[in-house]
């Protein structure tokens, strides 16, 4: 599938095969390609929690509105970020450019994130959110559906993966083969009302 028409098909689905399972290798892929999503500074700092165990995909639905799709999907995904990526020592992130990109970008990590919790945080969010729009988009050229996911307890979910206190949840995303289509699209706002040239 091209990506313009995994643009235009990619829709929330709720309803899952509770028994298709995507195998390691297509879990792996569809990871994979999520990490090539960009980040800020190349600091990486999503993290991706992977959700196997029937037992904990059950707990996280009941402290998730009771949404099927958290157990009836295929994969769940809880998409979180390293608020203290940057500061985890941060040269790796450039080691394969050439030594003048190494030598401004690095120490430039440092100062633009040091002491600016609210940076750190935003940037988290931004590159969890990058990170899902490629998930949702290669899943669906690989023949699955998604469904993203912020209605949650986001404490009680930490809580059971067992999150560092330096790292926060963004969302989840349900992944797997739908047994109903989503509903026709609630009803999308005229172009130029979204739109503007130059300023509001």
């Amino acid at each position: 599938m091209d990506t313009l028409s995994a643009i235009e098909q990619r829709r929330a689905i709720k309803h899952y095969d509770t028994t298709h399972r995507m195998s390691d290798d297509e879990v792996r892929r569809l990871l994979s390609l999520a990490m090539l999503s960009p980040t800020a500074f190349n600091i990486q700092n999503w993290r991706f929690v992977v959700v196997r165990d029937p037992k904990l995909r059950r707990q996280i639905r009941a402290v998730a509105w009771d949404q099927a799709q958290v157990t009836d999907a295929s994969l769940l995904i809880v998409l979180c970020a390293d608020l203290k990526a940057w500061e985890r020592d941060p040269a790796r992130y450039w080691r394969n450019a050439p030594q003048p990109v190494q030598d401004f970008l690095v120490p430039a990590i440092g100062q633009y994130y040091s002491g600016r919790d609210q940076v750190q945080r935003d940037e988290a969010m931004r590159s969890c959110g990058i990170a899902a729009q490629t998930i949702m988009l290669a899943a669906k050229a690989m023949g699955y559906d998604t469904c993203p996911m912020d209605g949650f307890d986001f404490d009680a979910v930490g809580q059971l993966i067992n999150l560092p206190p330096d790292h926060v949840i963004s969302m989840m995303i349900a992944v797997g083969k739908a047994t109903k289509e989503a509903w026709p699209r609630g009803g999308q706002l005229d172009y130029d009302e979204v739109v503007m040239t130059d300023r509001f």
